[in-house]
């Protein structure tokens, strides 16, 4: 017993029209290549489903574009036309906008004046200013950004130094350089030494070796205390 005619409408439920669509849709693409390789022929192939999903099919031998070439060509008809119109008119607008915008460029350069009437500049005048007090209000907040950076630096130069002359403070309360002395021939000196840092060197000199007391000089042994 054969299959019942089917009725060709519009499926309403939209469960079944999509499972109808992609049955079908696979036997097209099925014929399709079936008659590519049994007629030799040039198959081209482009369905969009009611929801938009897209698929296309086209012959190993030729390309879509060629395909496309040749059909217009056999039927007159342009298919680019209105798409090349419509990016034409685009062209158009921009060219139209950068030449305004070049024009007001040389306007505001105090170019290209002549055709103003006294509305216009009255008006080219209103944009100047409130440009003016956009490029001020720009150089006010850069200044004080560098003023404030700067008053910061000073500040650390100078908790710097007040750190730097307590420390001062510090090492003049020993000498610099000298000895204390526990007896007049300074056989039991200490030589104390300051450096640049924090930090306190002292050194205690012995004598070391008696024959040379003689020769009026004294060779001590450094010692760190």
């Amino acid at each position: 017993m054969g299959r019942g005619k089917i009725e060709i409408k519009k499926i309403e439920n939209s469960t079944n029209r999509q499972v109808t669509y992609s049955k079908r849709r696979a036997g097209i693409m099925k014929k399709a290549r079936e008659i590519t390789v049994l007629c030799d022929a040039q198959v081209s192939l482009v369905m969009f489903s009611s929801t938009g999903k897209f698929s296309e099919y086209c012959s190993p031998s030729t390309e879509m574009k060629k395909i496309f070439e040749r059909y217009q060509q056999v039927s007159g008809i342009n298919l680019w036309s209105a798409q090349s119109e419509k990016m034409q008119n685009t062209l158009n607008h921009l060219k139209e906008v950068n030449r305004n915008l070049r024009r007001e460029v040389r306007q505001r350069t105090g170019d290209d004046l002549e055709g103003l009437d006294i509305k216009e500049l009255r008006g080219l005048e209103q944009n100047i200013d409130e440009a003016l007090k956009l490029v001020r209000n720009r150089k006010y907040h850069v200044i004080s950004t560098q003023t404030d950076t700067y008053k910061k630096k000073l500040k650390n130069s100078e908790e710097t130094h007040r750190s730097l002359m307590h420390e001062l403070e510090i090492v003049e309360d020993h000498p610099a350089f000298g000895f204390d002395d526990e007896s007049s021939n300074y056989e039991h000196g200490v030589l104390a030494l300051a450096n640049e840092g924090p930090l306190t060197y002292a050194f205690r000199v012995h004598p070391s070796q008696q024959n040379l007391h003689g020769m009026g000089h004294r060779s001590h042994h450094l010692r760190l205390a």
